[in-house]
């Protein structure tokens, strides 16, 4: 049976990107420390006990699933904007874009009796409109619980990012991405992957955050899930991240909607909506790979 390679939480961001461009996915371990990880269980357990199971095939019959964790999680907020991640993504997405943004934020709980879900490519939500030479996401699955073969670890289709796009998986290329609880998947768009079954009699639970180019359309709407009131609360460098910034010199600008001769905003960075000015490339996530591996090195 295939296998993905483990990382410790120190790893460079050269031997992430090797890893992902060779395999499409790598484990980071025991990147939470166990304060943190305490306080996402208890930040998400009231949330995921009133979770309606899937109705398809694909969601999970006895799978459960929570979004807008920016909203309900000041934990999945740290997570989101964990350094060694944002590092990692910035050099993955940076040659394709001028800055990056959260795509997607749930949290799955699979239940016992949960059968796999389908392998699929989660760029597929763009449709094949985006050509594959062009990554278009790079994702995360932190472990809430412990990941294992028997309770539903996701499975993962090691360089599958390479394949044709109607090339099935055989058994034995498919591996599961055991980990321990506070640790970490990272993966990307193009590689075949899905959640395992379980065949225990415990819940699987997992913390997906999901990162995009500036230029596409999130998968999860985070003005809504976030909308200003909420996301006011927010670090400036979260509300950049989640989308209210500009993803290049006019992309994503706003205008206030005042009468005639009310005092307004026109063109304006989201940012003054909150009364601030831009952040920083840095902050904003308007770097080249190479400016943040420097960073972070």
């Amino acid at each position: 049976m295939a296998q993905l390679a483990h990382l410790p939480a120190d790893s460079d961001i050269a031997a992430i990107q090797a890893l992902l461009d060779r395999d499409g996915a790598v484990i980071i371990d025991d990147v939470m420390t166990p304060a943190l990880l305490a306080q996402l269980r208890a930040e998400l357990a009231p949330f995921i006990a009133q979770g309606n199971a899937g109705r398809d095939e694909f969601s999970g019959f006895r799978t459960r699933r929570i979004g807008a964790l920016m909203a309900r999680s000041a934990a999945c907020r740290d997570l989101a904007l964990d350094p060694l991640v944002n590092a990692a993504c910035a050099a993955w997405l940076g040659p394709y874009c001028d800055g990056y943004q959260l795509h997607f934020t749930q949290a799955t709980s699979i239940g016992a009796g949960e059968t796999p879900q389908m392998l699929h490519r989660d760029r597929g939500v763009w449709g094949g409109h985006i050509s594959r030479k062009i990554e278009t996401q790079f994702s995360t699955i932190w472990a809430v619980t412990d990941f294992t073969a028997a309770n539903g670890a996701t499975r993962v289709v090691p360089g599958s990012q390479r394949w044709a796009a109607g090339r099935e998986a055989e058994p034995h290329e498919i591996a599961a991405a055991e980990m321990t609880a506070g640790s970490v998947l990272l993966y990307t768009g193009s590689v075949l992957h899905g959640g395992g079954p379980n065949e225990t009699n415990a819940f699987r639970t997992g913390v997906l955050l999901h990162y995009t180019l500036g230029w596409l359309r999130q998968e999860e709407n985070q003005y809504l899930s976030c909308p200003p009131e909420i996301a006011r609360d927010f670090s400036p460098e979260l509300r950049a991240l989640i989308g209210y910034s500009k993803g290049g010199y006019t992309l994503g600008f706003f205008s206030t909607p005042n009468g005639p001769g009310e005092p307004g905003l026109e063109t304006a960075p989201p940012e003054m909506l909150f009364g601030e000015k831009p952040l920083p490339k840095f902050d904003q996530r308007f770097v080249s790979a190479r400016e943040l591996i420097q960073q972070t090195s």
